[in-house]
């Protein structure tokens, strides 16, 4: 917004006081800075001043003009057909608006180097189209705040650049990086001249939209002008602002570009005062800044056809997505569903690579490389050892690199990542045991339950069971992620704390005796047997070793006697406290810099980036301080050598080998369980991931993702995968100033997955490097992604509200139409289930923990007898049968609705090219 600024002994100009990209922004008092955005708030008296002028002012619409002389002259030839000016006011008038102009960069700019814009974005930033897809506003002003839908058919707009030489030494580039492409100016123009005695209002809207130069802050088209120079005593800069508030908001806005006269404009400036909100003078100081909010209310509702029933068209449609899309709906071919899949996600193949060109994705499998590594070389130790080597950690990170390229390569969700499980070792433990008992070959019998498994997991694949997972809703989602977000939590404190066992600390220091501390290894005095039978199968002679010269690594089974001697040898000082310094330091490190973008400090792009990186960078830098100390932290251990454990077998294994041929019979029955297991560890992964307010674009895979799992033999990590998830979440570069960024989706693509399982394999090869990295800040990691995937679960939002009293409850939605006893019963049956998973998971029973899973579809089923429908459709999704009856209960219900709207007297205003304003009378 521009205001005439009267100087004594200068000549007046016009000054930029004001602008408006979606909040206000004014221009100090000093001058030398913008205000801070904040909501404008606007009197009630001035959005009635400018209803008045509106209607006596001139209005002219889809004028031709290509400068502001021509805007002028037609302005006041229509000025003097109804309330003439006469010849010498009207020649002031026009001198008036011809004026120069000044912004507020100009002087910021004034001592800068000129600084030259790729033509070809500033190119892009004016001519492409203002709407998005999604319908949403792409404003500027100079009081502005415009975008065009008038282009033509083949999406060009008709806007003109005739005499667009631009100045780019006068451009303010940081704000033009604000403005969204394709965005208009509204320029609005207010000035108080002591020879009127009559105000000069005029509405102009350009078709086609034109630039002209000088008049805006920046190099964009104008598309609408608002010229207001009045007498004295009329609050014209008040009248400025309620124009130009109005044209951020998106109803006004819509209808002021499909406006066909004076009348439509009013009819909007009239919807505008349906919905605004009056604060009494005596309760609000009207100087007050308001703060933009963080999440502004979508105007859909308002702009979108209503339906008989009360909803907003394509709101039913969003809400029957869930899990029920074509997707998960029977062929009744075999593979029908397989076939679909790929059909939907190849036309997206290419871009599933091209996508990944972003430092993003960079950051996203440097920190997840790190996170898989630990738990897959942790589990093939913990399998190692019970399986006496026959799968150990080289099998596991091999293994598991090939089957995560595989996964990458052609799943149909590539975003889920693979991992290992508690089950999977429970399940191995158990086999080992029974094949040592009956002395079968255990890597044979594993082989014929891995071909049964992927027999089993092709048939439910050629039979279209993915469809069940329409009945897979937010009940047993949340049970399931809270539990495997929970388990992380605790394994990685857990491991912290046996870091104690290897590491103690001397708890009898006696300061005065610290120079007499010592340990030293003697030869045992009474041996045990388990020692004697050590030193037979070493041959080694008591009475030939020279005791006090042993390293401690070669003091296995001997005695450690002195005052610094712990229950495993000499106690290692600070290795223990710098461990725990390293866990929590990396925790809040990363989660320090992973909500670093939304600070004050450093450009957008600069927080952008420390954010992608958080993890990486926190990792780094523990790595370095660690090796710059010192202290001898235990470390990541990673196979040196690519060969299998043992000597005596290869990589490739006979299922029958000198088992008995019925042995391949018989494992079918274990073969179930993992199947089982497969399927609903991968299912609910995929439906967390897939779900709807992620916003994914390119489609689903169910049926893909189980081929490929169980031909593959692997199982989904669902903490891990969330963690990817979240590490690729999208959002607007382009936001208004005090505006929050929005969420647009996920960056859909293979690369990250693919690289992860490529370095994992390749990982042999980086002993050198990965040597380094200490194991607590891994375990720190995992509590962070643990914590972090906790994030969006309403189960944990529910179960803050015990003891919470009403008044101090968050405004859930769920609160204001469930009784609260009902919350709190749902949250407990939750709870109840949780607990019983994880006494399943951790203990000797864990085999059975698919089947425990599976068990939560039929516990939500019985619920319904507990809650009404209405009660799940807030708590949880409803099951598919119950949708159906909502739908058939809408249909009934829809002529009454129907009558009962046109008595209410409900008018819809159609505008060309769009939906309808909906007016009520």
């Amino acid at each position: 917004m521009d205001e005439i600024c009267l100087r004594d002994g200068e000549d007046s100009d016009w000054r930029e006081s004001a602008r408006w990209l979606k909040f206000e922004e004014d221009v100090e008092d000093g001058g030398e800075r913008w205000s801070k955005p904040y909501v404008a708030t606007l009197s009630l008296h001035s959005l009635f001043e400018l209803r008045s002028c509106i209607i006596n002012s001139t209005v002219l619409l889809d004028m031709r003009a290509n400068t502001i002389e021509e805007i002028a002259d037609m302005v006041l030839d229509h000025q003097e057909l109804y309330s003439p000016l006469g010849d010498e006011l009207r020649k002031k008038v026009r001198e008036t608006l011809l004026k120069q102009h000044h912004h507020q960069n100009h002087k910021k700019l004034a001592n800068r180097l000129p600084i030259v814009r790729s033509i070809a974005d500033m190119g892009r930033r004016t001519s492409e189209l203002h709407l998005d897809k999604n319908g949403e506003i792409l404003c500027t002003c100079q009081m502005s705040s415009s975008q065009s839908h008038l282009a033509g058919p083949e999406g060009k707009m008709d806007g003109t650049r005739e005499n667009s030489s631009v100045d780019f030494s006068k451009i303010d580039l940081h704000f033009m990086k604000k403005i969204p492409a394709g965005a208009e100016a509204c320029n609005v123009l207010v000035g108080e001249l002591e020879f009127l005695n009559k105000p000069v209002v005029a509405f102009v809207r350009l078709s086609p939209a034109v630039l002209l130069n000088g008049l805006a802050e920046v190099p964009i088209t104008t598309r609408s002008l608002r010229a207001d120079t009045v007498h004295l005593g009329l609050q014209y800069h008040e009248i400025g602002r309620s124009i130009a508030t109005l044209m951020t908001d998106e109803v006004f806005h819509d209808v002021a570009y499909k406006a066909k006269d004076r009348n439509d404009l009013i009819a909007g400036i009239d919807e505008f005062l349906d919905q605004v909100t009056v604060l009494p003078p005596g309760e609000w100081d009207p100087s007050i800044r308001i703060e933009p909010p963080k999440n502004v209310p979508s105007q859909k509702r308002k702009k979108s056809n209503i339906l008989p029933n009360g909803m907003v068209e394509g709101d039913e449609e969003e809400e029957l997505g869930g899990h029920g899309g074509p997707e998960l709906q029977r062929t009744g071919r075999w593979f029908g569903g397989l076939f679909l899949d790929i059909k939907r996600k190849a036309p997206s193949y290419l871009s599933d690579y091209t996508d990944a060109f972003s430092l993003q994705c960079v950051a996203s499998f440097l920190f997840l490389y790190c996170a898989c590594m630990s738990p897959v070389i942790t589990f093939g130790g913990l399998l190692g050892e019970a399986t006496e080597g026959r799968i150990s950690a080289i099998e596991s990170l091999f293994g598991a690199s090939l089957t995560g390229i595989a996964y990458s390569l052609f799943a149909g969700q590539p975003l889920t990542i693979l991992g290992s499980t508690g089950p999977v070792l429970v399940f191995e433990k158990i086999l080992f045991k029974f094949c040592k008992e009956y002395g079968l070959s255990y890597l044979s019998l594993r082989t014929c339950i891995g071909l049964w498994t992927a027999f089993l997991c092709i048939l439910l694949v050629a039979t279209d069971a993915s469809s069940l997972v329409c009945y897979i809703t937010r009940f047993t989602e949340e049970a399931f992620a809270s539990l495997i977000c929970i388990i992380f939590i605790y394994e990685a404190l857990e491991k912290l704390f046996h870091l104690g066992e290897h590491f103690p600390f001397n708890k009898n220091n006696n300061l005065d005796k610290l120079s007499m501390y010592s340990c030293s290894c003697v030869e045992p005095s009474d041996p045990t047997n388990g020692t004697l039978k050590f030193w037979e199968n070493n041959n080694i002679t008591a009475s030939e070793i020279y005791w006090e010269a042993l390293e401690v690594k070669e003091i296995k089974g001997m005695w450690f006697v002195g005052s610094a001697c712990g229950p495993h040898g000499p106690y290692v000082p600070d290795v223990l406290f710098w461990c725990v310094l390293l866990f929590f330091s990396t925790v809040f490190m990363s989660a320090f810099l992973k909500e670093f973008k939304f600070s004050n400090y450093f450009p957008t792009k600069v927080r952008a980036i420390i954010s992608d990186f958080a993890v990486f960078f926190t990792i780094l830098t523990m790595v370095l301080v660690d090796y710059a100390l010192g202290i001898p932290s235990p470390k990541l251990k990673v196979p040196s050598v690519f060969k299998p454990t043992r000597d005596d077998r290869g990589w490739f294994i006979n299922p029958l080998g000198p088992n008995p041929w019925w042995t391949a019979v018989i494992t079918l029955f274990p073969a179930l369980l993992c199947t089982i297991l497969i399927f609903m560890d991968q299912q609910i992964t995929a439906v967390i991931i897939n779900r709807k307010e992620h916003k994914l674009k390119k489609g689903c895979g169910y049926h893909l993702d189980l081929f490929m799992v169980g031909l593959m033999l692997g199982v989904s990590a669902t903490v891990l995968s969330i963690s990817h998830v979240n590490s690729l979440k999208l959002e607007s570069e382009c936001s208004a100033p005090g505006e929050q960024p929005k969420f647009l989706g996920i960056r859909e693509q293979r690369f990250t997955g693919l690289m992860i399982f490529t370095l994992m394999g390749c990982s042999v090869f980086m002993t050198s490097v990965l040597k380094f990295i200490p194991m607590p800040v891994l375990y720190g990691v995992f509590l962070y992604m643990g914590a972090s995937s906790l994030r969006g679960i309403q189960f944990f939002d529910r179960l803050r509200l015990f003891g919470m009293p009403a008044k101090h409850q968050p405004d859930f939605i769920y609160l204001r139409h469930v009784p609260l006893r009902k919350v709190h019963l749902f949250t407990i049956i939750q709870l109840s289930c949780l607990v019983l998973l994880w006494v399943i998971k951790t203990s000797k029973a864990a085999i059975v923990f698919p089947m425990m899973v599976l068990a939560l579809v039929f516990i939500r089923k019985l619920m319904d007898c507990i809650f009404t429908k209405r009660e799940l459709s807030w708590l949880d999704d409803l099951m598919p049968e119950s949708k159906k009856k909502k739908l058939e209960d809408t249909d009934e219900e829809e002529e009454e609705q129907s009558i009962l709207a046109e008595d209410e007297g409900v008018v819809q205003v159609p505008l060309e090219g769009y939906k309808y304003v909906t007016l009520h009378v």
